[in-house]
């Protein structure tokens, strides 16, 4: 296996896409509060349109707030793994082995990073939604 291949899905791919998702973490809440704002105008059938019509994409936020840890530990170990292919290989001095491991743990910091902001984001969200529907409670939907 080339390393080199690996350790650039790690650095490029992983951290690419964990970039990727903070980015639709902030597009959602955007559209999200946005569609808040003029949803409190709009008319629903029943209570349980307006519900599902408030709660579209925080499941897929919640999802991301979830899921970003593991994918950035996931290029940890990858990095993890390249490091300990490459001492087997050849004769490492130990500060390329701990600035390899340290640069490992960038992907778990930038999981945990967009984790935190998309918790965040989904939070407020839910928050929202919960007060759009208790303002709903009494009226004619």
């Amino acid at each position: 296996m080339n390393l080199n291949i690996l350790k650039h899905a790690v650095d490029y791919g992983i951290l690419c896409f964990l970039a990727i998702l903070s980015i639709i973490s902030f597009a959602i809440f955007l559209e999200r509060t946005f569609y808040y704002k003029k949803a409190r105008n709009l008319t629903f059938n029943t209570k349980e349109d307006l519900e599902i019509e408030l709660t579209k994409y925080l499941t897929f936020l919640g999802s991301i707030a979830s899921n970003a840890p593991y994918i950035g530990l996931l290029g940890t170990v990858l990095s993890i793994m390249i490091t300990f292919e490459r001492m087997s290989y050849s004769h490492i001095s130990v500060p390329k082995i701990t600035d390899s491991l340290a640069l490992a743990l960038k992907s778990t910091a930038a999981g945990i990073v967009v984790a935190v902001m998309s918790m965040f984001f989904y939070n407020i969200l839910l928050r929202k939604v919960e007060i759009i529907l208790k303002q709903h409670k009494n009226e004619k939907i």
